[in-house]
């Protein structure tokens, strides 16, 4: 039999949807409100991935790490909680709330626990905080089996699922939440299986990123960021690109405009015709970074401690609208989705292939 069914009709090159706002002034923002923005993009998903990552959530803790964690079963949770009472002190475990609904199936059980480092534990691994943490959660997520630490940060959190994004703000009761900056995301997976563990936001410490697109330089990212300690374990290859933003931003130092030159460089014709000072610059980060060059079609949006970024791939394979209004701004896959929440717009403009936009609180610029 001729199959006659249309490209478009068996897969979309260009699903996934993203979505982010932010207010600069640091007003807390419902989930909901980010929800309604994706929703709009219902289409570019398939339902097998949706999930966000709220900022500063976590008020009343906001001192501690915040590990969301899924489990495959009450052993496996038993396990890990031994391997946290070795690591941390633990302030405060729950069950994070749900609401069950009948999109939303084979549920895991899903714990989240607010912890600081046992201070002779950390003071005998020579590390500071943050790698300390990062290498207990590496430890959870590559030895102990059926435990996944899918947020790690402080005051944030990530809440993702495989279903519609709208069903997973649904199901994870995402109004509840308030935070000065949202990001959202609705998978349709191409290369890689759609899983709970693979639905987007993928975070390590504060850093969270959503991403529409494919990385064909997944293998060549992955083995250079596997070098220095990170372990790539959730089977898609956007996880990699939050393990290049810690690389770059925590332990190198680079800038959030450096680490942008890093991942979506320039040709080499643009920066041979750029001024001095900028080629000198750009040489430098090619040069010594080159594994980290990120090639195949993206748009992402990275959410940080005190704001958010939006960058396209120097090609500008993929699209992204960005929004603002008073002290709001938006970022999304389509206008439509930032008109659905605010109709009446004091800006709206789509970045450059390769141009970060940045925005920050006001208070920490």
């Amino acid at each position: 039999m001729i199959n006659t069914k249309r490209e478009g009709e068996i897969r979309i090159p260009s699903g996934c949807a993203i979505s982010g706002i932010i207010n600069k002034d640091g007003t807390r923002i419902d989930g909901g409100r980010v929800a309604q923005s994706i929703a709009v993009m219902h289409d570019r998903s398939n339902g097998l991935g949706g999930g966000f990552a709220g900022y500063g959530i976590y008020p009343e803790y906001k001192d501690f790490y915040a590990l969301h964690i899924f489990y495959n079963g009450q052993t496996v949770k038993e396990e890990c909680e031994k391997f946290l009472e070795e690591h941390f002190e633990i302030i405060n475990l729950s069950k994070i709330p749900i609401k069950r609904i009948p999109e939303i199936t084979d549920v895991p059980l899903i714990w989240r626990y607010f912890v600081a480092p046992l201070p002779t534990k950390l003071a005998d691994s020579q590390l500071d905080e943050n790698e300390y943490v990062l290498r207990c959660t590496f430890s959870i997520n590559t030895r102990i089996g059926g435990a996944y630490v899918f947020s790690s940060g402080k005051n944030m959190g990530v809440f993702k699922a495989v279903g519609f994004p709208e069903d997973v703000a649904r199901f994870y009761k995402l109004d509840e939440y308030s935070g000065y900056s949202w990001v959202a995301h609705g998978r349709y997976p191409t290369n890689t299986p759609g899983w709970w563990g693979g639905a987007h936001p993928f975070s390590i410490l504060d850093c969270s990123v959503v991403h529409n697109g494919e990385i064909s330089s997944y293998d060549a990212n992955r083995r250079f960021i596997e070098m220095y300690g990170y372990k790539c374990t959730l089977q898609t290859d956007t996880e990699v690109i939050s393990y290049i933003f810690d690389y770059l931003l925590r332990r190198k130092k680079l800038t959030l405009t450096e680490a942008s030159e890093v991942i979506a460089a320039p040709f080499w014709e643009k920066i041979d015709a750029m001024p001095e000072e900028d080629k000198r610059r750009l040489t430098y980060l090619r040069t010594t970074y080159p594994s980290l060059l990120i090639t195949g079609p993206f748009s992402i949006i990275v959410g940080f401690d005190g704001g958010l970024m939006a960058l396209n791939d120097r090609l500008k394979l993929r699209s992204m609208v960005i929004g603002e209004k008073n002290k709001t701004v938006y970022i999304a896959s389509e206008e439509c989705a930032i008109r659905e929440i605010e109709p009446s717009l004091d800006k709206v403009w789509s970045p450059s292939g390769g141009e970060p936009v940045i925005v920050r609180l006001e208070e920490q610029k």
